[in-house]
Parts: structure tokens; sequence; C-alpha cells
């Protein structure tokens, strides 16, 4: 179809990893046997905290609902990667794009609420013990954690809307392995000026200052784990904290390097790199590093594993 001498785009061709089909089958497997640890891993934590009286605590709620919007986000993306992978490329419809688009940014803003609210989580706990209970009791656990989803939602669909309305234009070739933002709107023939406005401004709320309140809580739990006299107190009190700090860094550093940084001023090579990050590879290692500095989930599993072998122990006896 034609309109105005541009030829309007009603599907786009994902090349996904071209440069690297001798590879195909190798990157494949790997991302495979990622996606189905990543479903695997996240589904067990949901598990535990949903069966375990031990882990009915805020920190563990907050963290089951982080591990179901890391099995949604990486659902979203590793799926359709893998399809182009084994195709060496494939087609989408421009709304199947855009679709693929909103979902991803509806579960990566979330999953950006969730991280903060994880963070005044720690903050209450470490900074004031005594009031914890009091401050984080069951109706503010469930409006922080319905107004994360909520918000995510309502953010993305801001965004997705004006891009909705835009026309593509050919080629329509996306040189990435999913619709990301800088690749889907790179090939609208509509004016985008506004559109690119209106995602650094979203990214102040979604990443910048959710990330710097989390730098913030943390400047003020350090203080207070320093002001621990016990090396034991503080050794237990920074534990409880690492694991989210490090998720954090790795979360907020790539999502910062791709959409606050101007998406012009590095490649879309490096885009694919820094988006496997936070697509493929932090889904992948969040329960991972959740679990194995966690000494309550690691029991909880213990437990869990104990009851399955004797229950089999007592069948195989009958």
């Amino acid at each position: 179809m034609l309109v105005n001498n541009h030829t309007i785009v009603t599907e786009f061709l994902l090349l996904g990893f071209q440069n690297l089909h001798s590879f195909k089958i190798l990157l494949f497997t790997l991302f495979l046997v990622i996606y189905i640890m990543t479903i695997s891993c996240n589904l067990l934590i949901i598990a535990l905290v949903s069966t375990s009286h031990q882990l009915h605590s805020p920190m563990y709620i907050f963290l089951a609902h982080l591990s179901l919007t890391d099995i949604l986000l990486t659902t979203i993306i590793v799926p359709n990667m893998l399809r182009l992978i084994w195709g060496e490329g494939g087609t989408m419809s421009v709304a199947g794009c855009i679709s693929q688009f909103h979902f991803f940014s509806c579960t990566g803003a979330t999953e950006s609420f969730l991280l903060t609210v994880m963070s005044y989580d720690r903050y209450l706990a470490i900074c004031h013990p005594l009031r914890y209970t009091t401050i984080m009791n069951l109706k503010l656990r469930l409006q922080l954690v319905i107004w994360s989803w909520l918000l995510g939602f309502a953010v993305t669909l801001i965004l997705i809307l004006p891009i909705g309305q835009l026309q593509f234009c050919g080629p329509n070739v996306i040189d990435h392995f999913f619709c990301d933002y800088a690749p889907l709107v790179n090939h609208s023939c509509s004016d985008i000026s506004f559109i690119d406005v209106e995602v650094f401004v979203l990214s102040i709320p979604v990443d910048l200052l959710p990330f710097v309140f989390i730098i913030v809580t943390y400047v003020c739990i350090s203080l207070t784990i320093l002001s621990i006299s016990s090396t034991t107190g503080r050794q237990k009190a920074f534990s409880t904290c690492s694991s989210h700090l490090t998720v954090v860094c790795t979360y907020y550093g790539t999502l910062i390097i791709i959409y606050v940084v101007p998406s012009r001023e590095h490649s879309f090579n490096i885009n694919k790199v820094l988006s496997l990050l936070y697509t493929v590879v932090t889904p992948f290692f969040n329960p991972i590093i959740y679990s194995l500095r966690n000494e309550e989930i690691g029991a909880a599993l213990m437990r869990r594993f104990q009851y399955l072998t004797d229950f089999l122990h007592e069948r195989k006896g009958r």
C-alpha cells in the first residue's frame, strides 16, 4: 500500500541473531535451557512462598510477585526469540509487534516498581525494626503490590496509545530479536518527536526516580548497618539486602543505558546485548541469587525436599 510515496508496512521482518547463524543450534539450545530453568526456578519460589508459613513475611510476598513478573517478561520475549533463531529470522505483524512491546513494557515497569517496594521494605526492616510490623501491615502490603501492577500497566498505556497511531514505512527489517522501542519507531514515517519526549519523560517515574529512591534507602541502610556494634549483626543485616541490591544494579543499569541515554548514541548490536541482560539473564539469575543468598528460602526448599523424600519412601514401603 502506498501513502504519500511511502510503502506502508503491515508486518516486520525480525532478523534476530542472523550474524550468528553458524551457532544456531547452540544458541537455540542455550536459550531454551535458560528459559526452562527461568520458568522452573521462579515457579519454585512462588510455590515456596505460597505454601511455607515461614515465608509469609512481606519481603517474600514481594519476591513472589517479582518472580511472576520475571516469568511474564521472559515468556513475552524468549519463545518468539527461539522461533527467530531457529528460522534465522521471522515475520511479525505490526499489531503483534506493538503488542509485544506493550506487554514487555508493562511487566518491565511493574518489576521496576516492585524492586522499589522491596527496597522500602528492607529500609523499614533495618532502619525502623520496632515499627516495621506496624507500618508494613497487610493493608499496606496489598496496596504496594496492587499499585505496582496498576501503575506498570497505566504508565505504559500512555506510551502505547500514540505508538499505535503511527504509520510504518519500508524497509520493514528490524535488526533485533524482539520489538523494542527504538527499532520499532525508527521504521515510522510519522513524526515521532513527541513520542521520543514522552519516552524520556516517562522514564523518569519508571526508571530514574525508583533508582534514586533505592540508592537513598540503601545509603540509610548502610549507615544503620555500620552503626551496629556486633559483627554478626552487621553480616546478618547486610545479607538480607545484598541479593536485592545485586538484582537492582543489573536491572536498572541496563534500563538506564538503553532508555535514558539517547538510543541513537549506541548501536543496535550493543542494544541486543544489553536487552539480553534484562530480558533473559536477569529473570534467570533473580531466583538463583535470592535462593543462594537467603537461608530461609534454602531452608524452606530443604523442608519440601525432605517431605517429598519421606513421601516417596513411604509409598515405596507399602
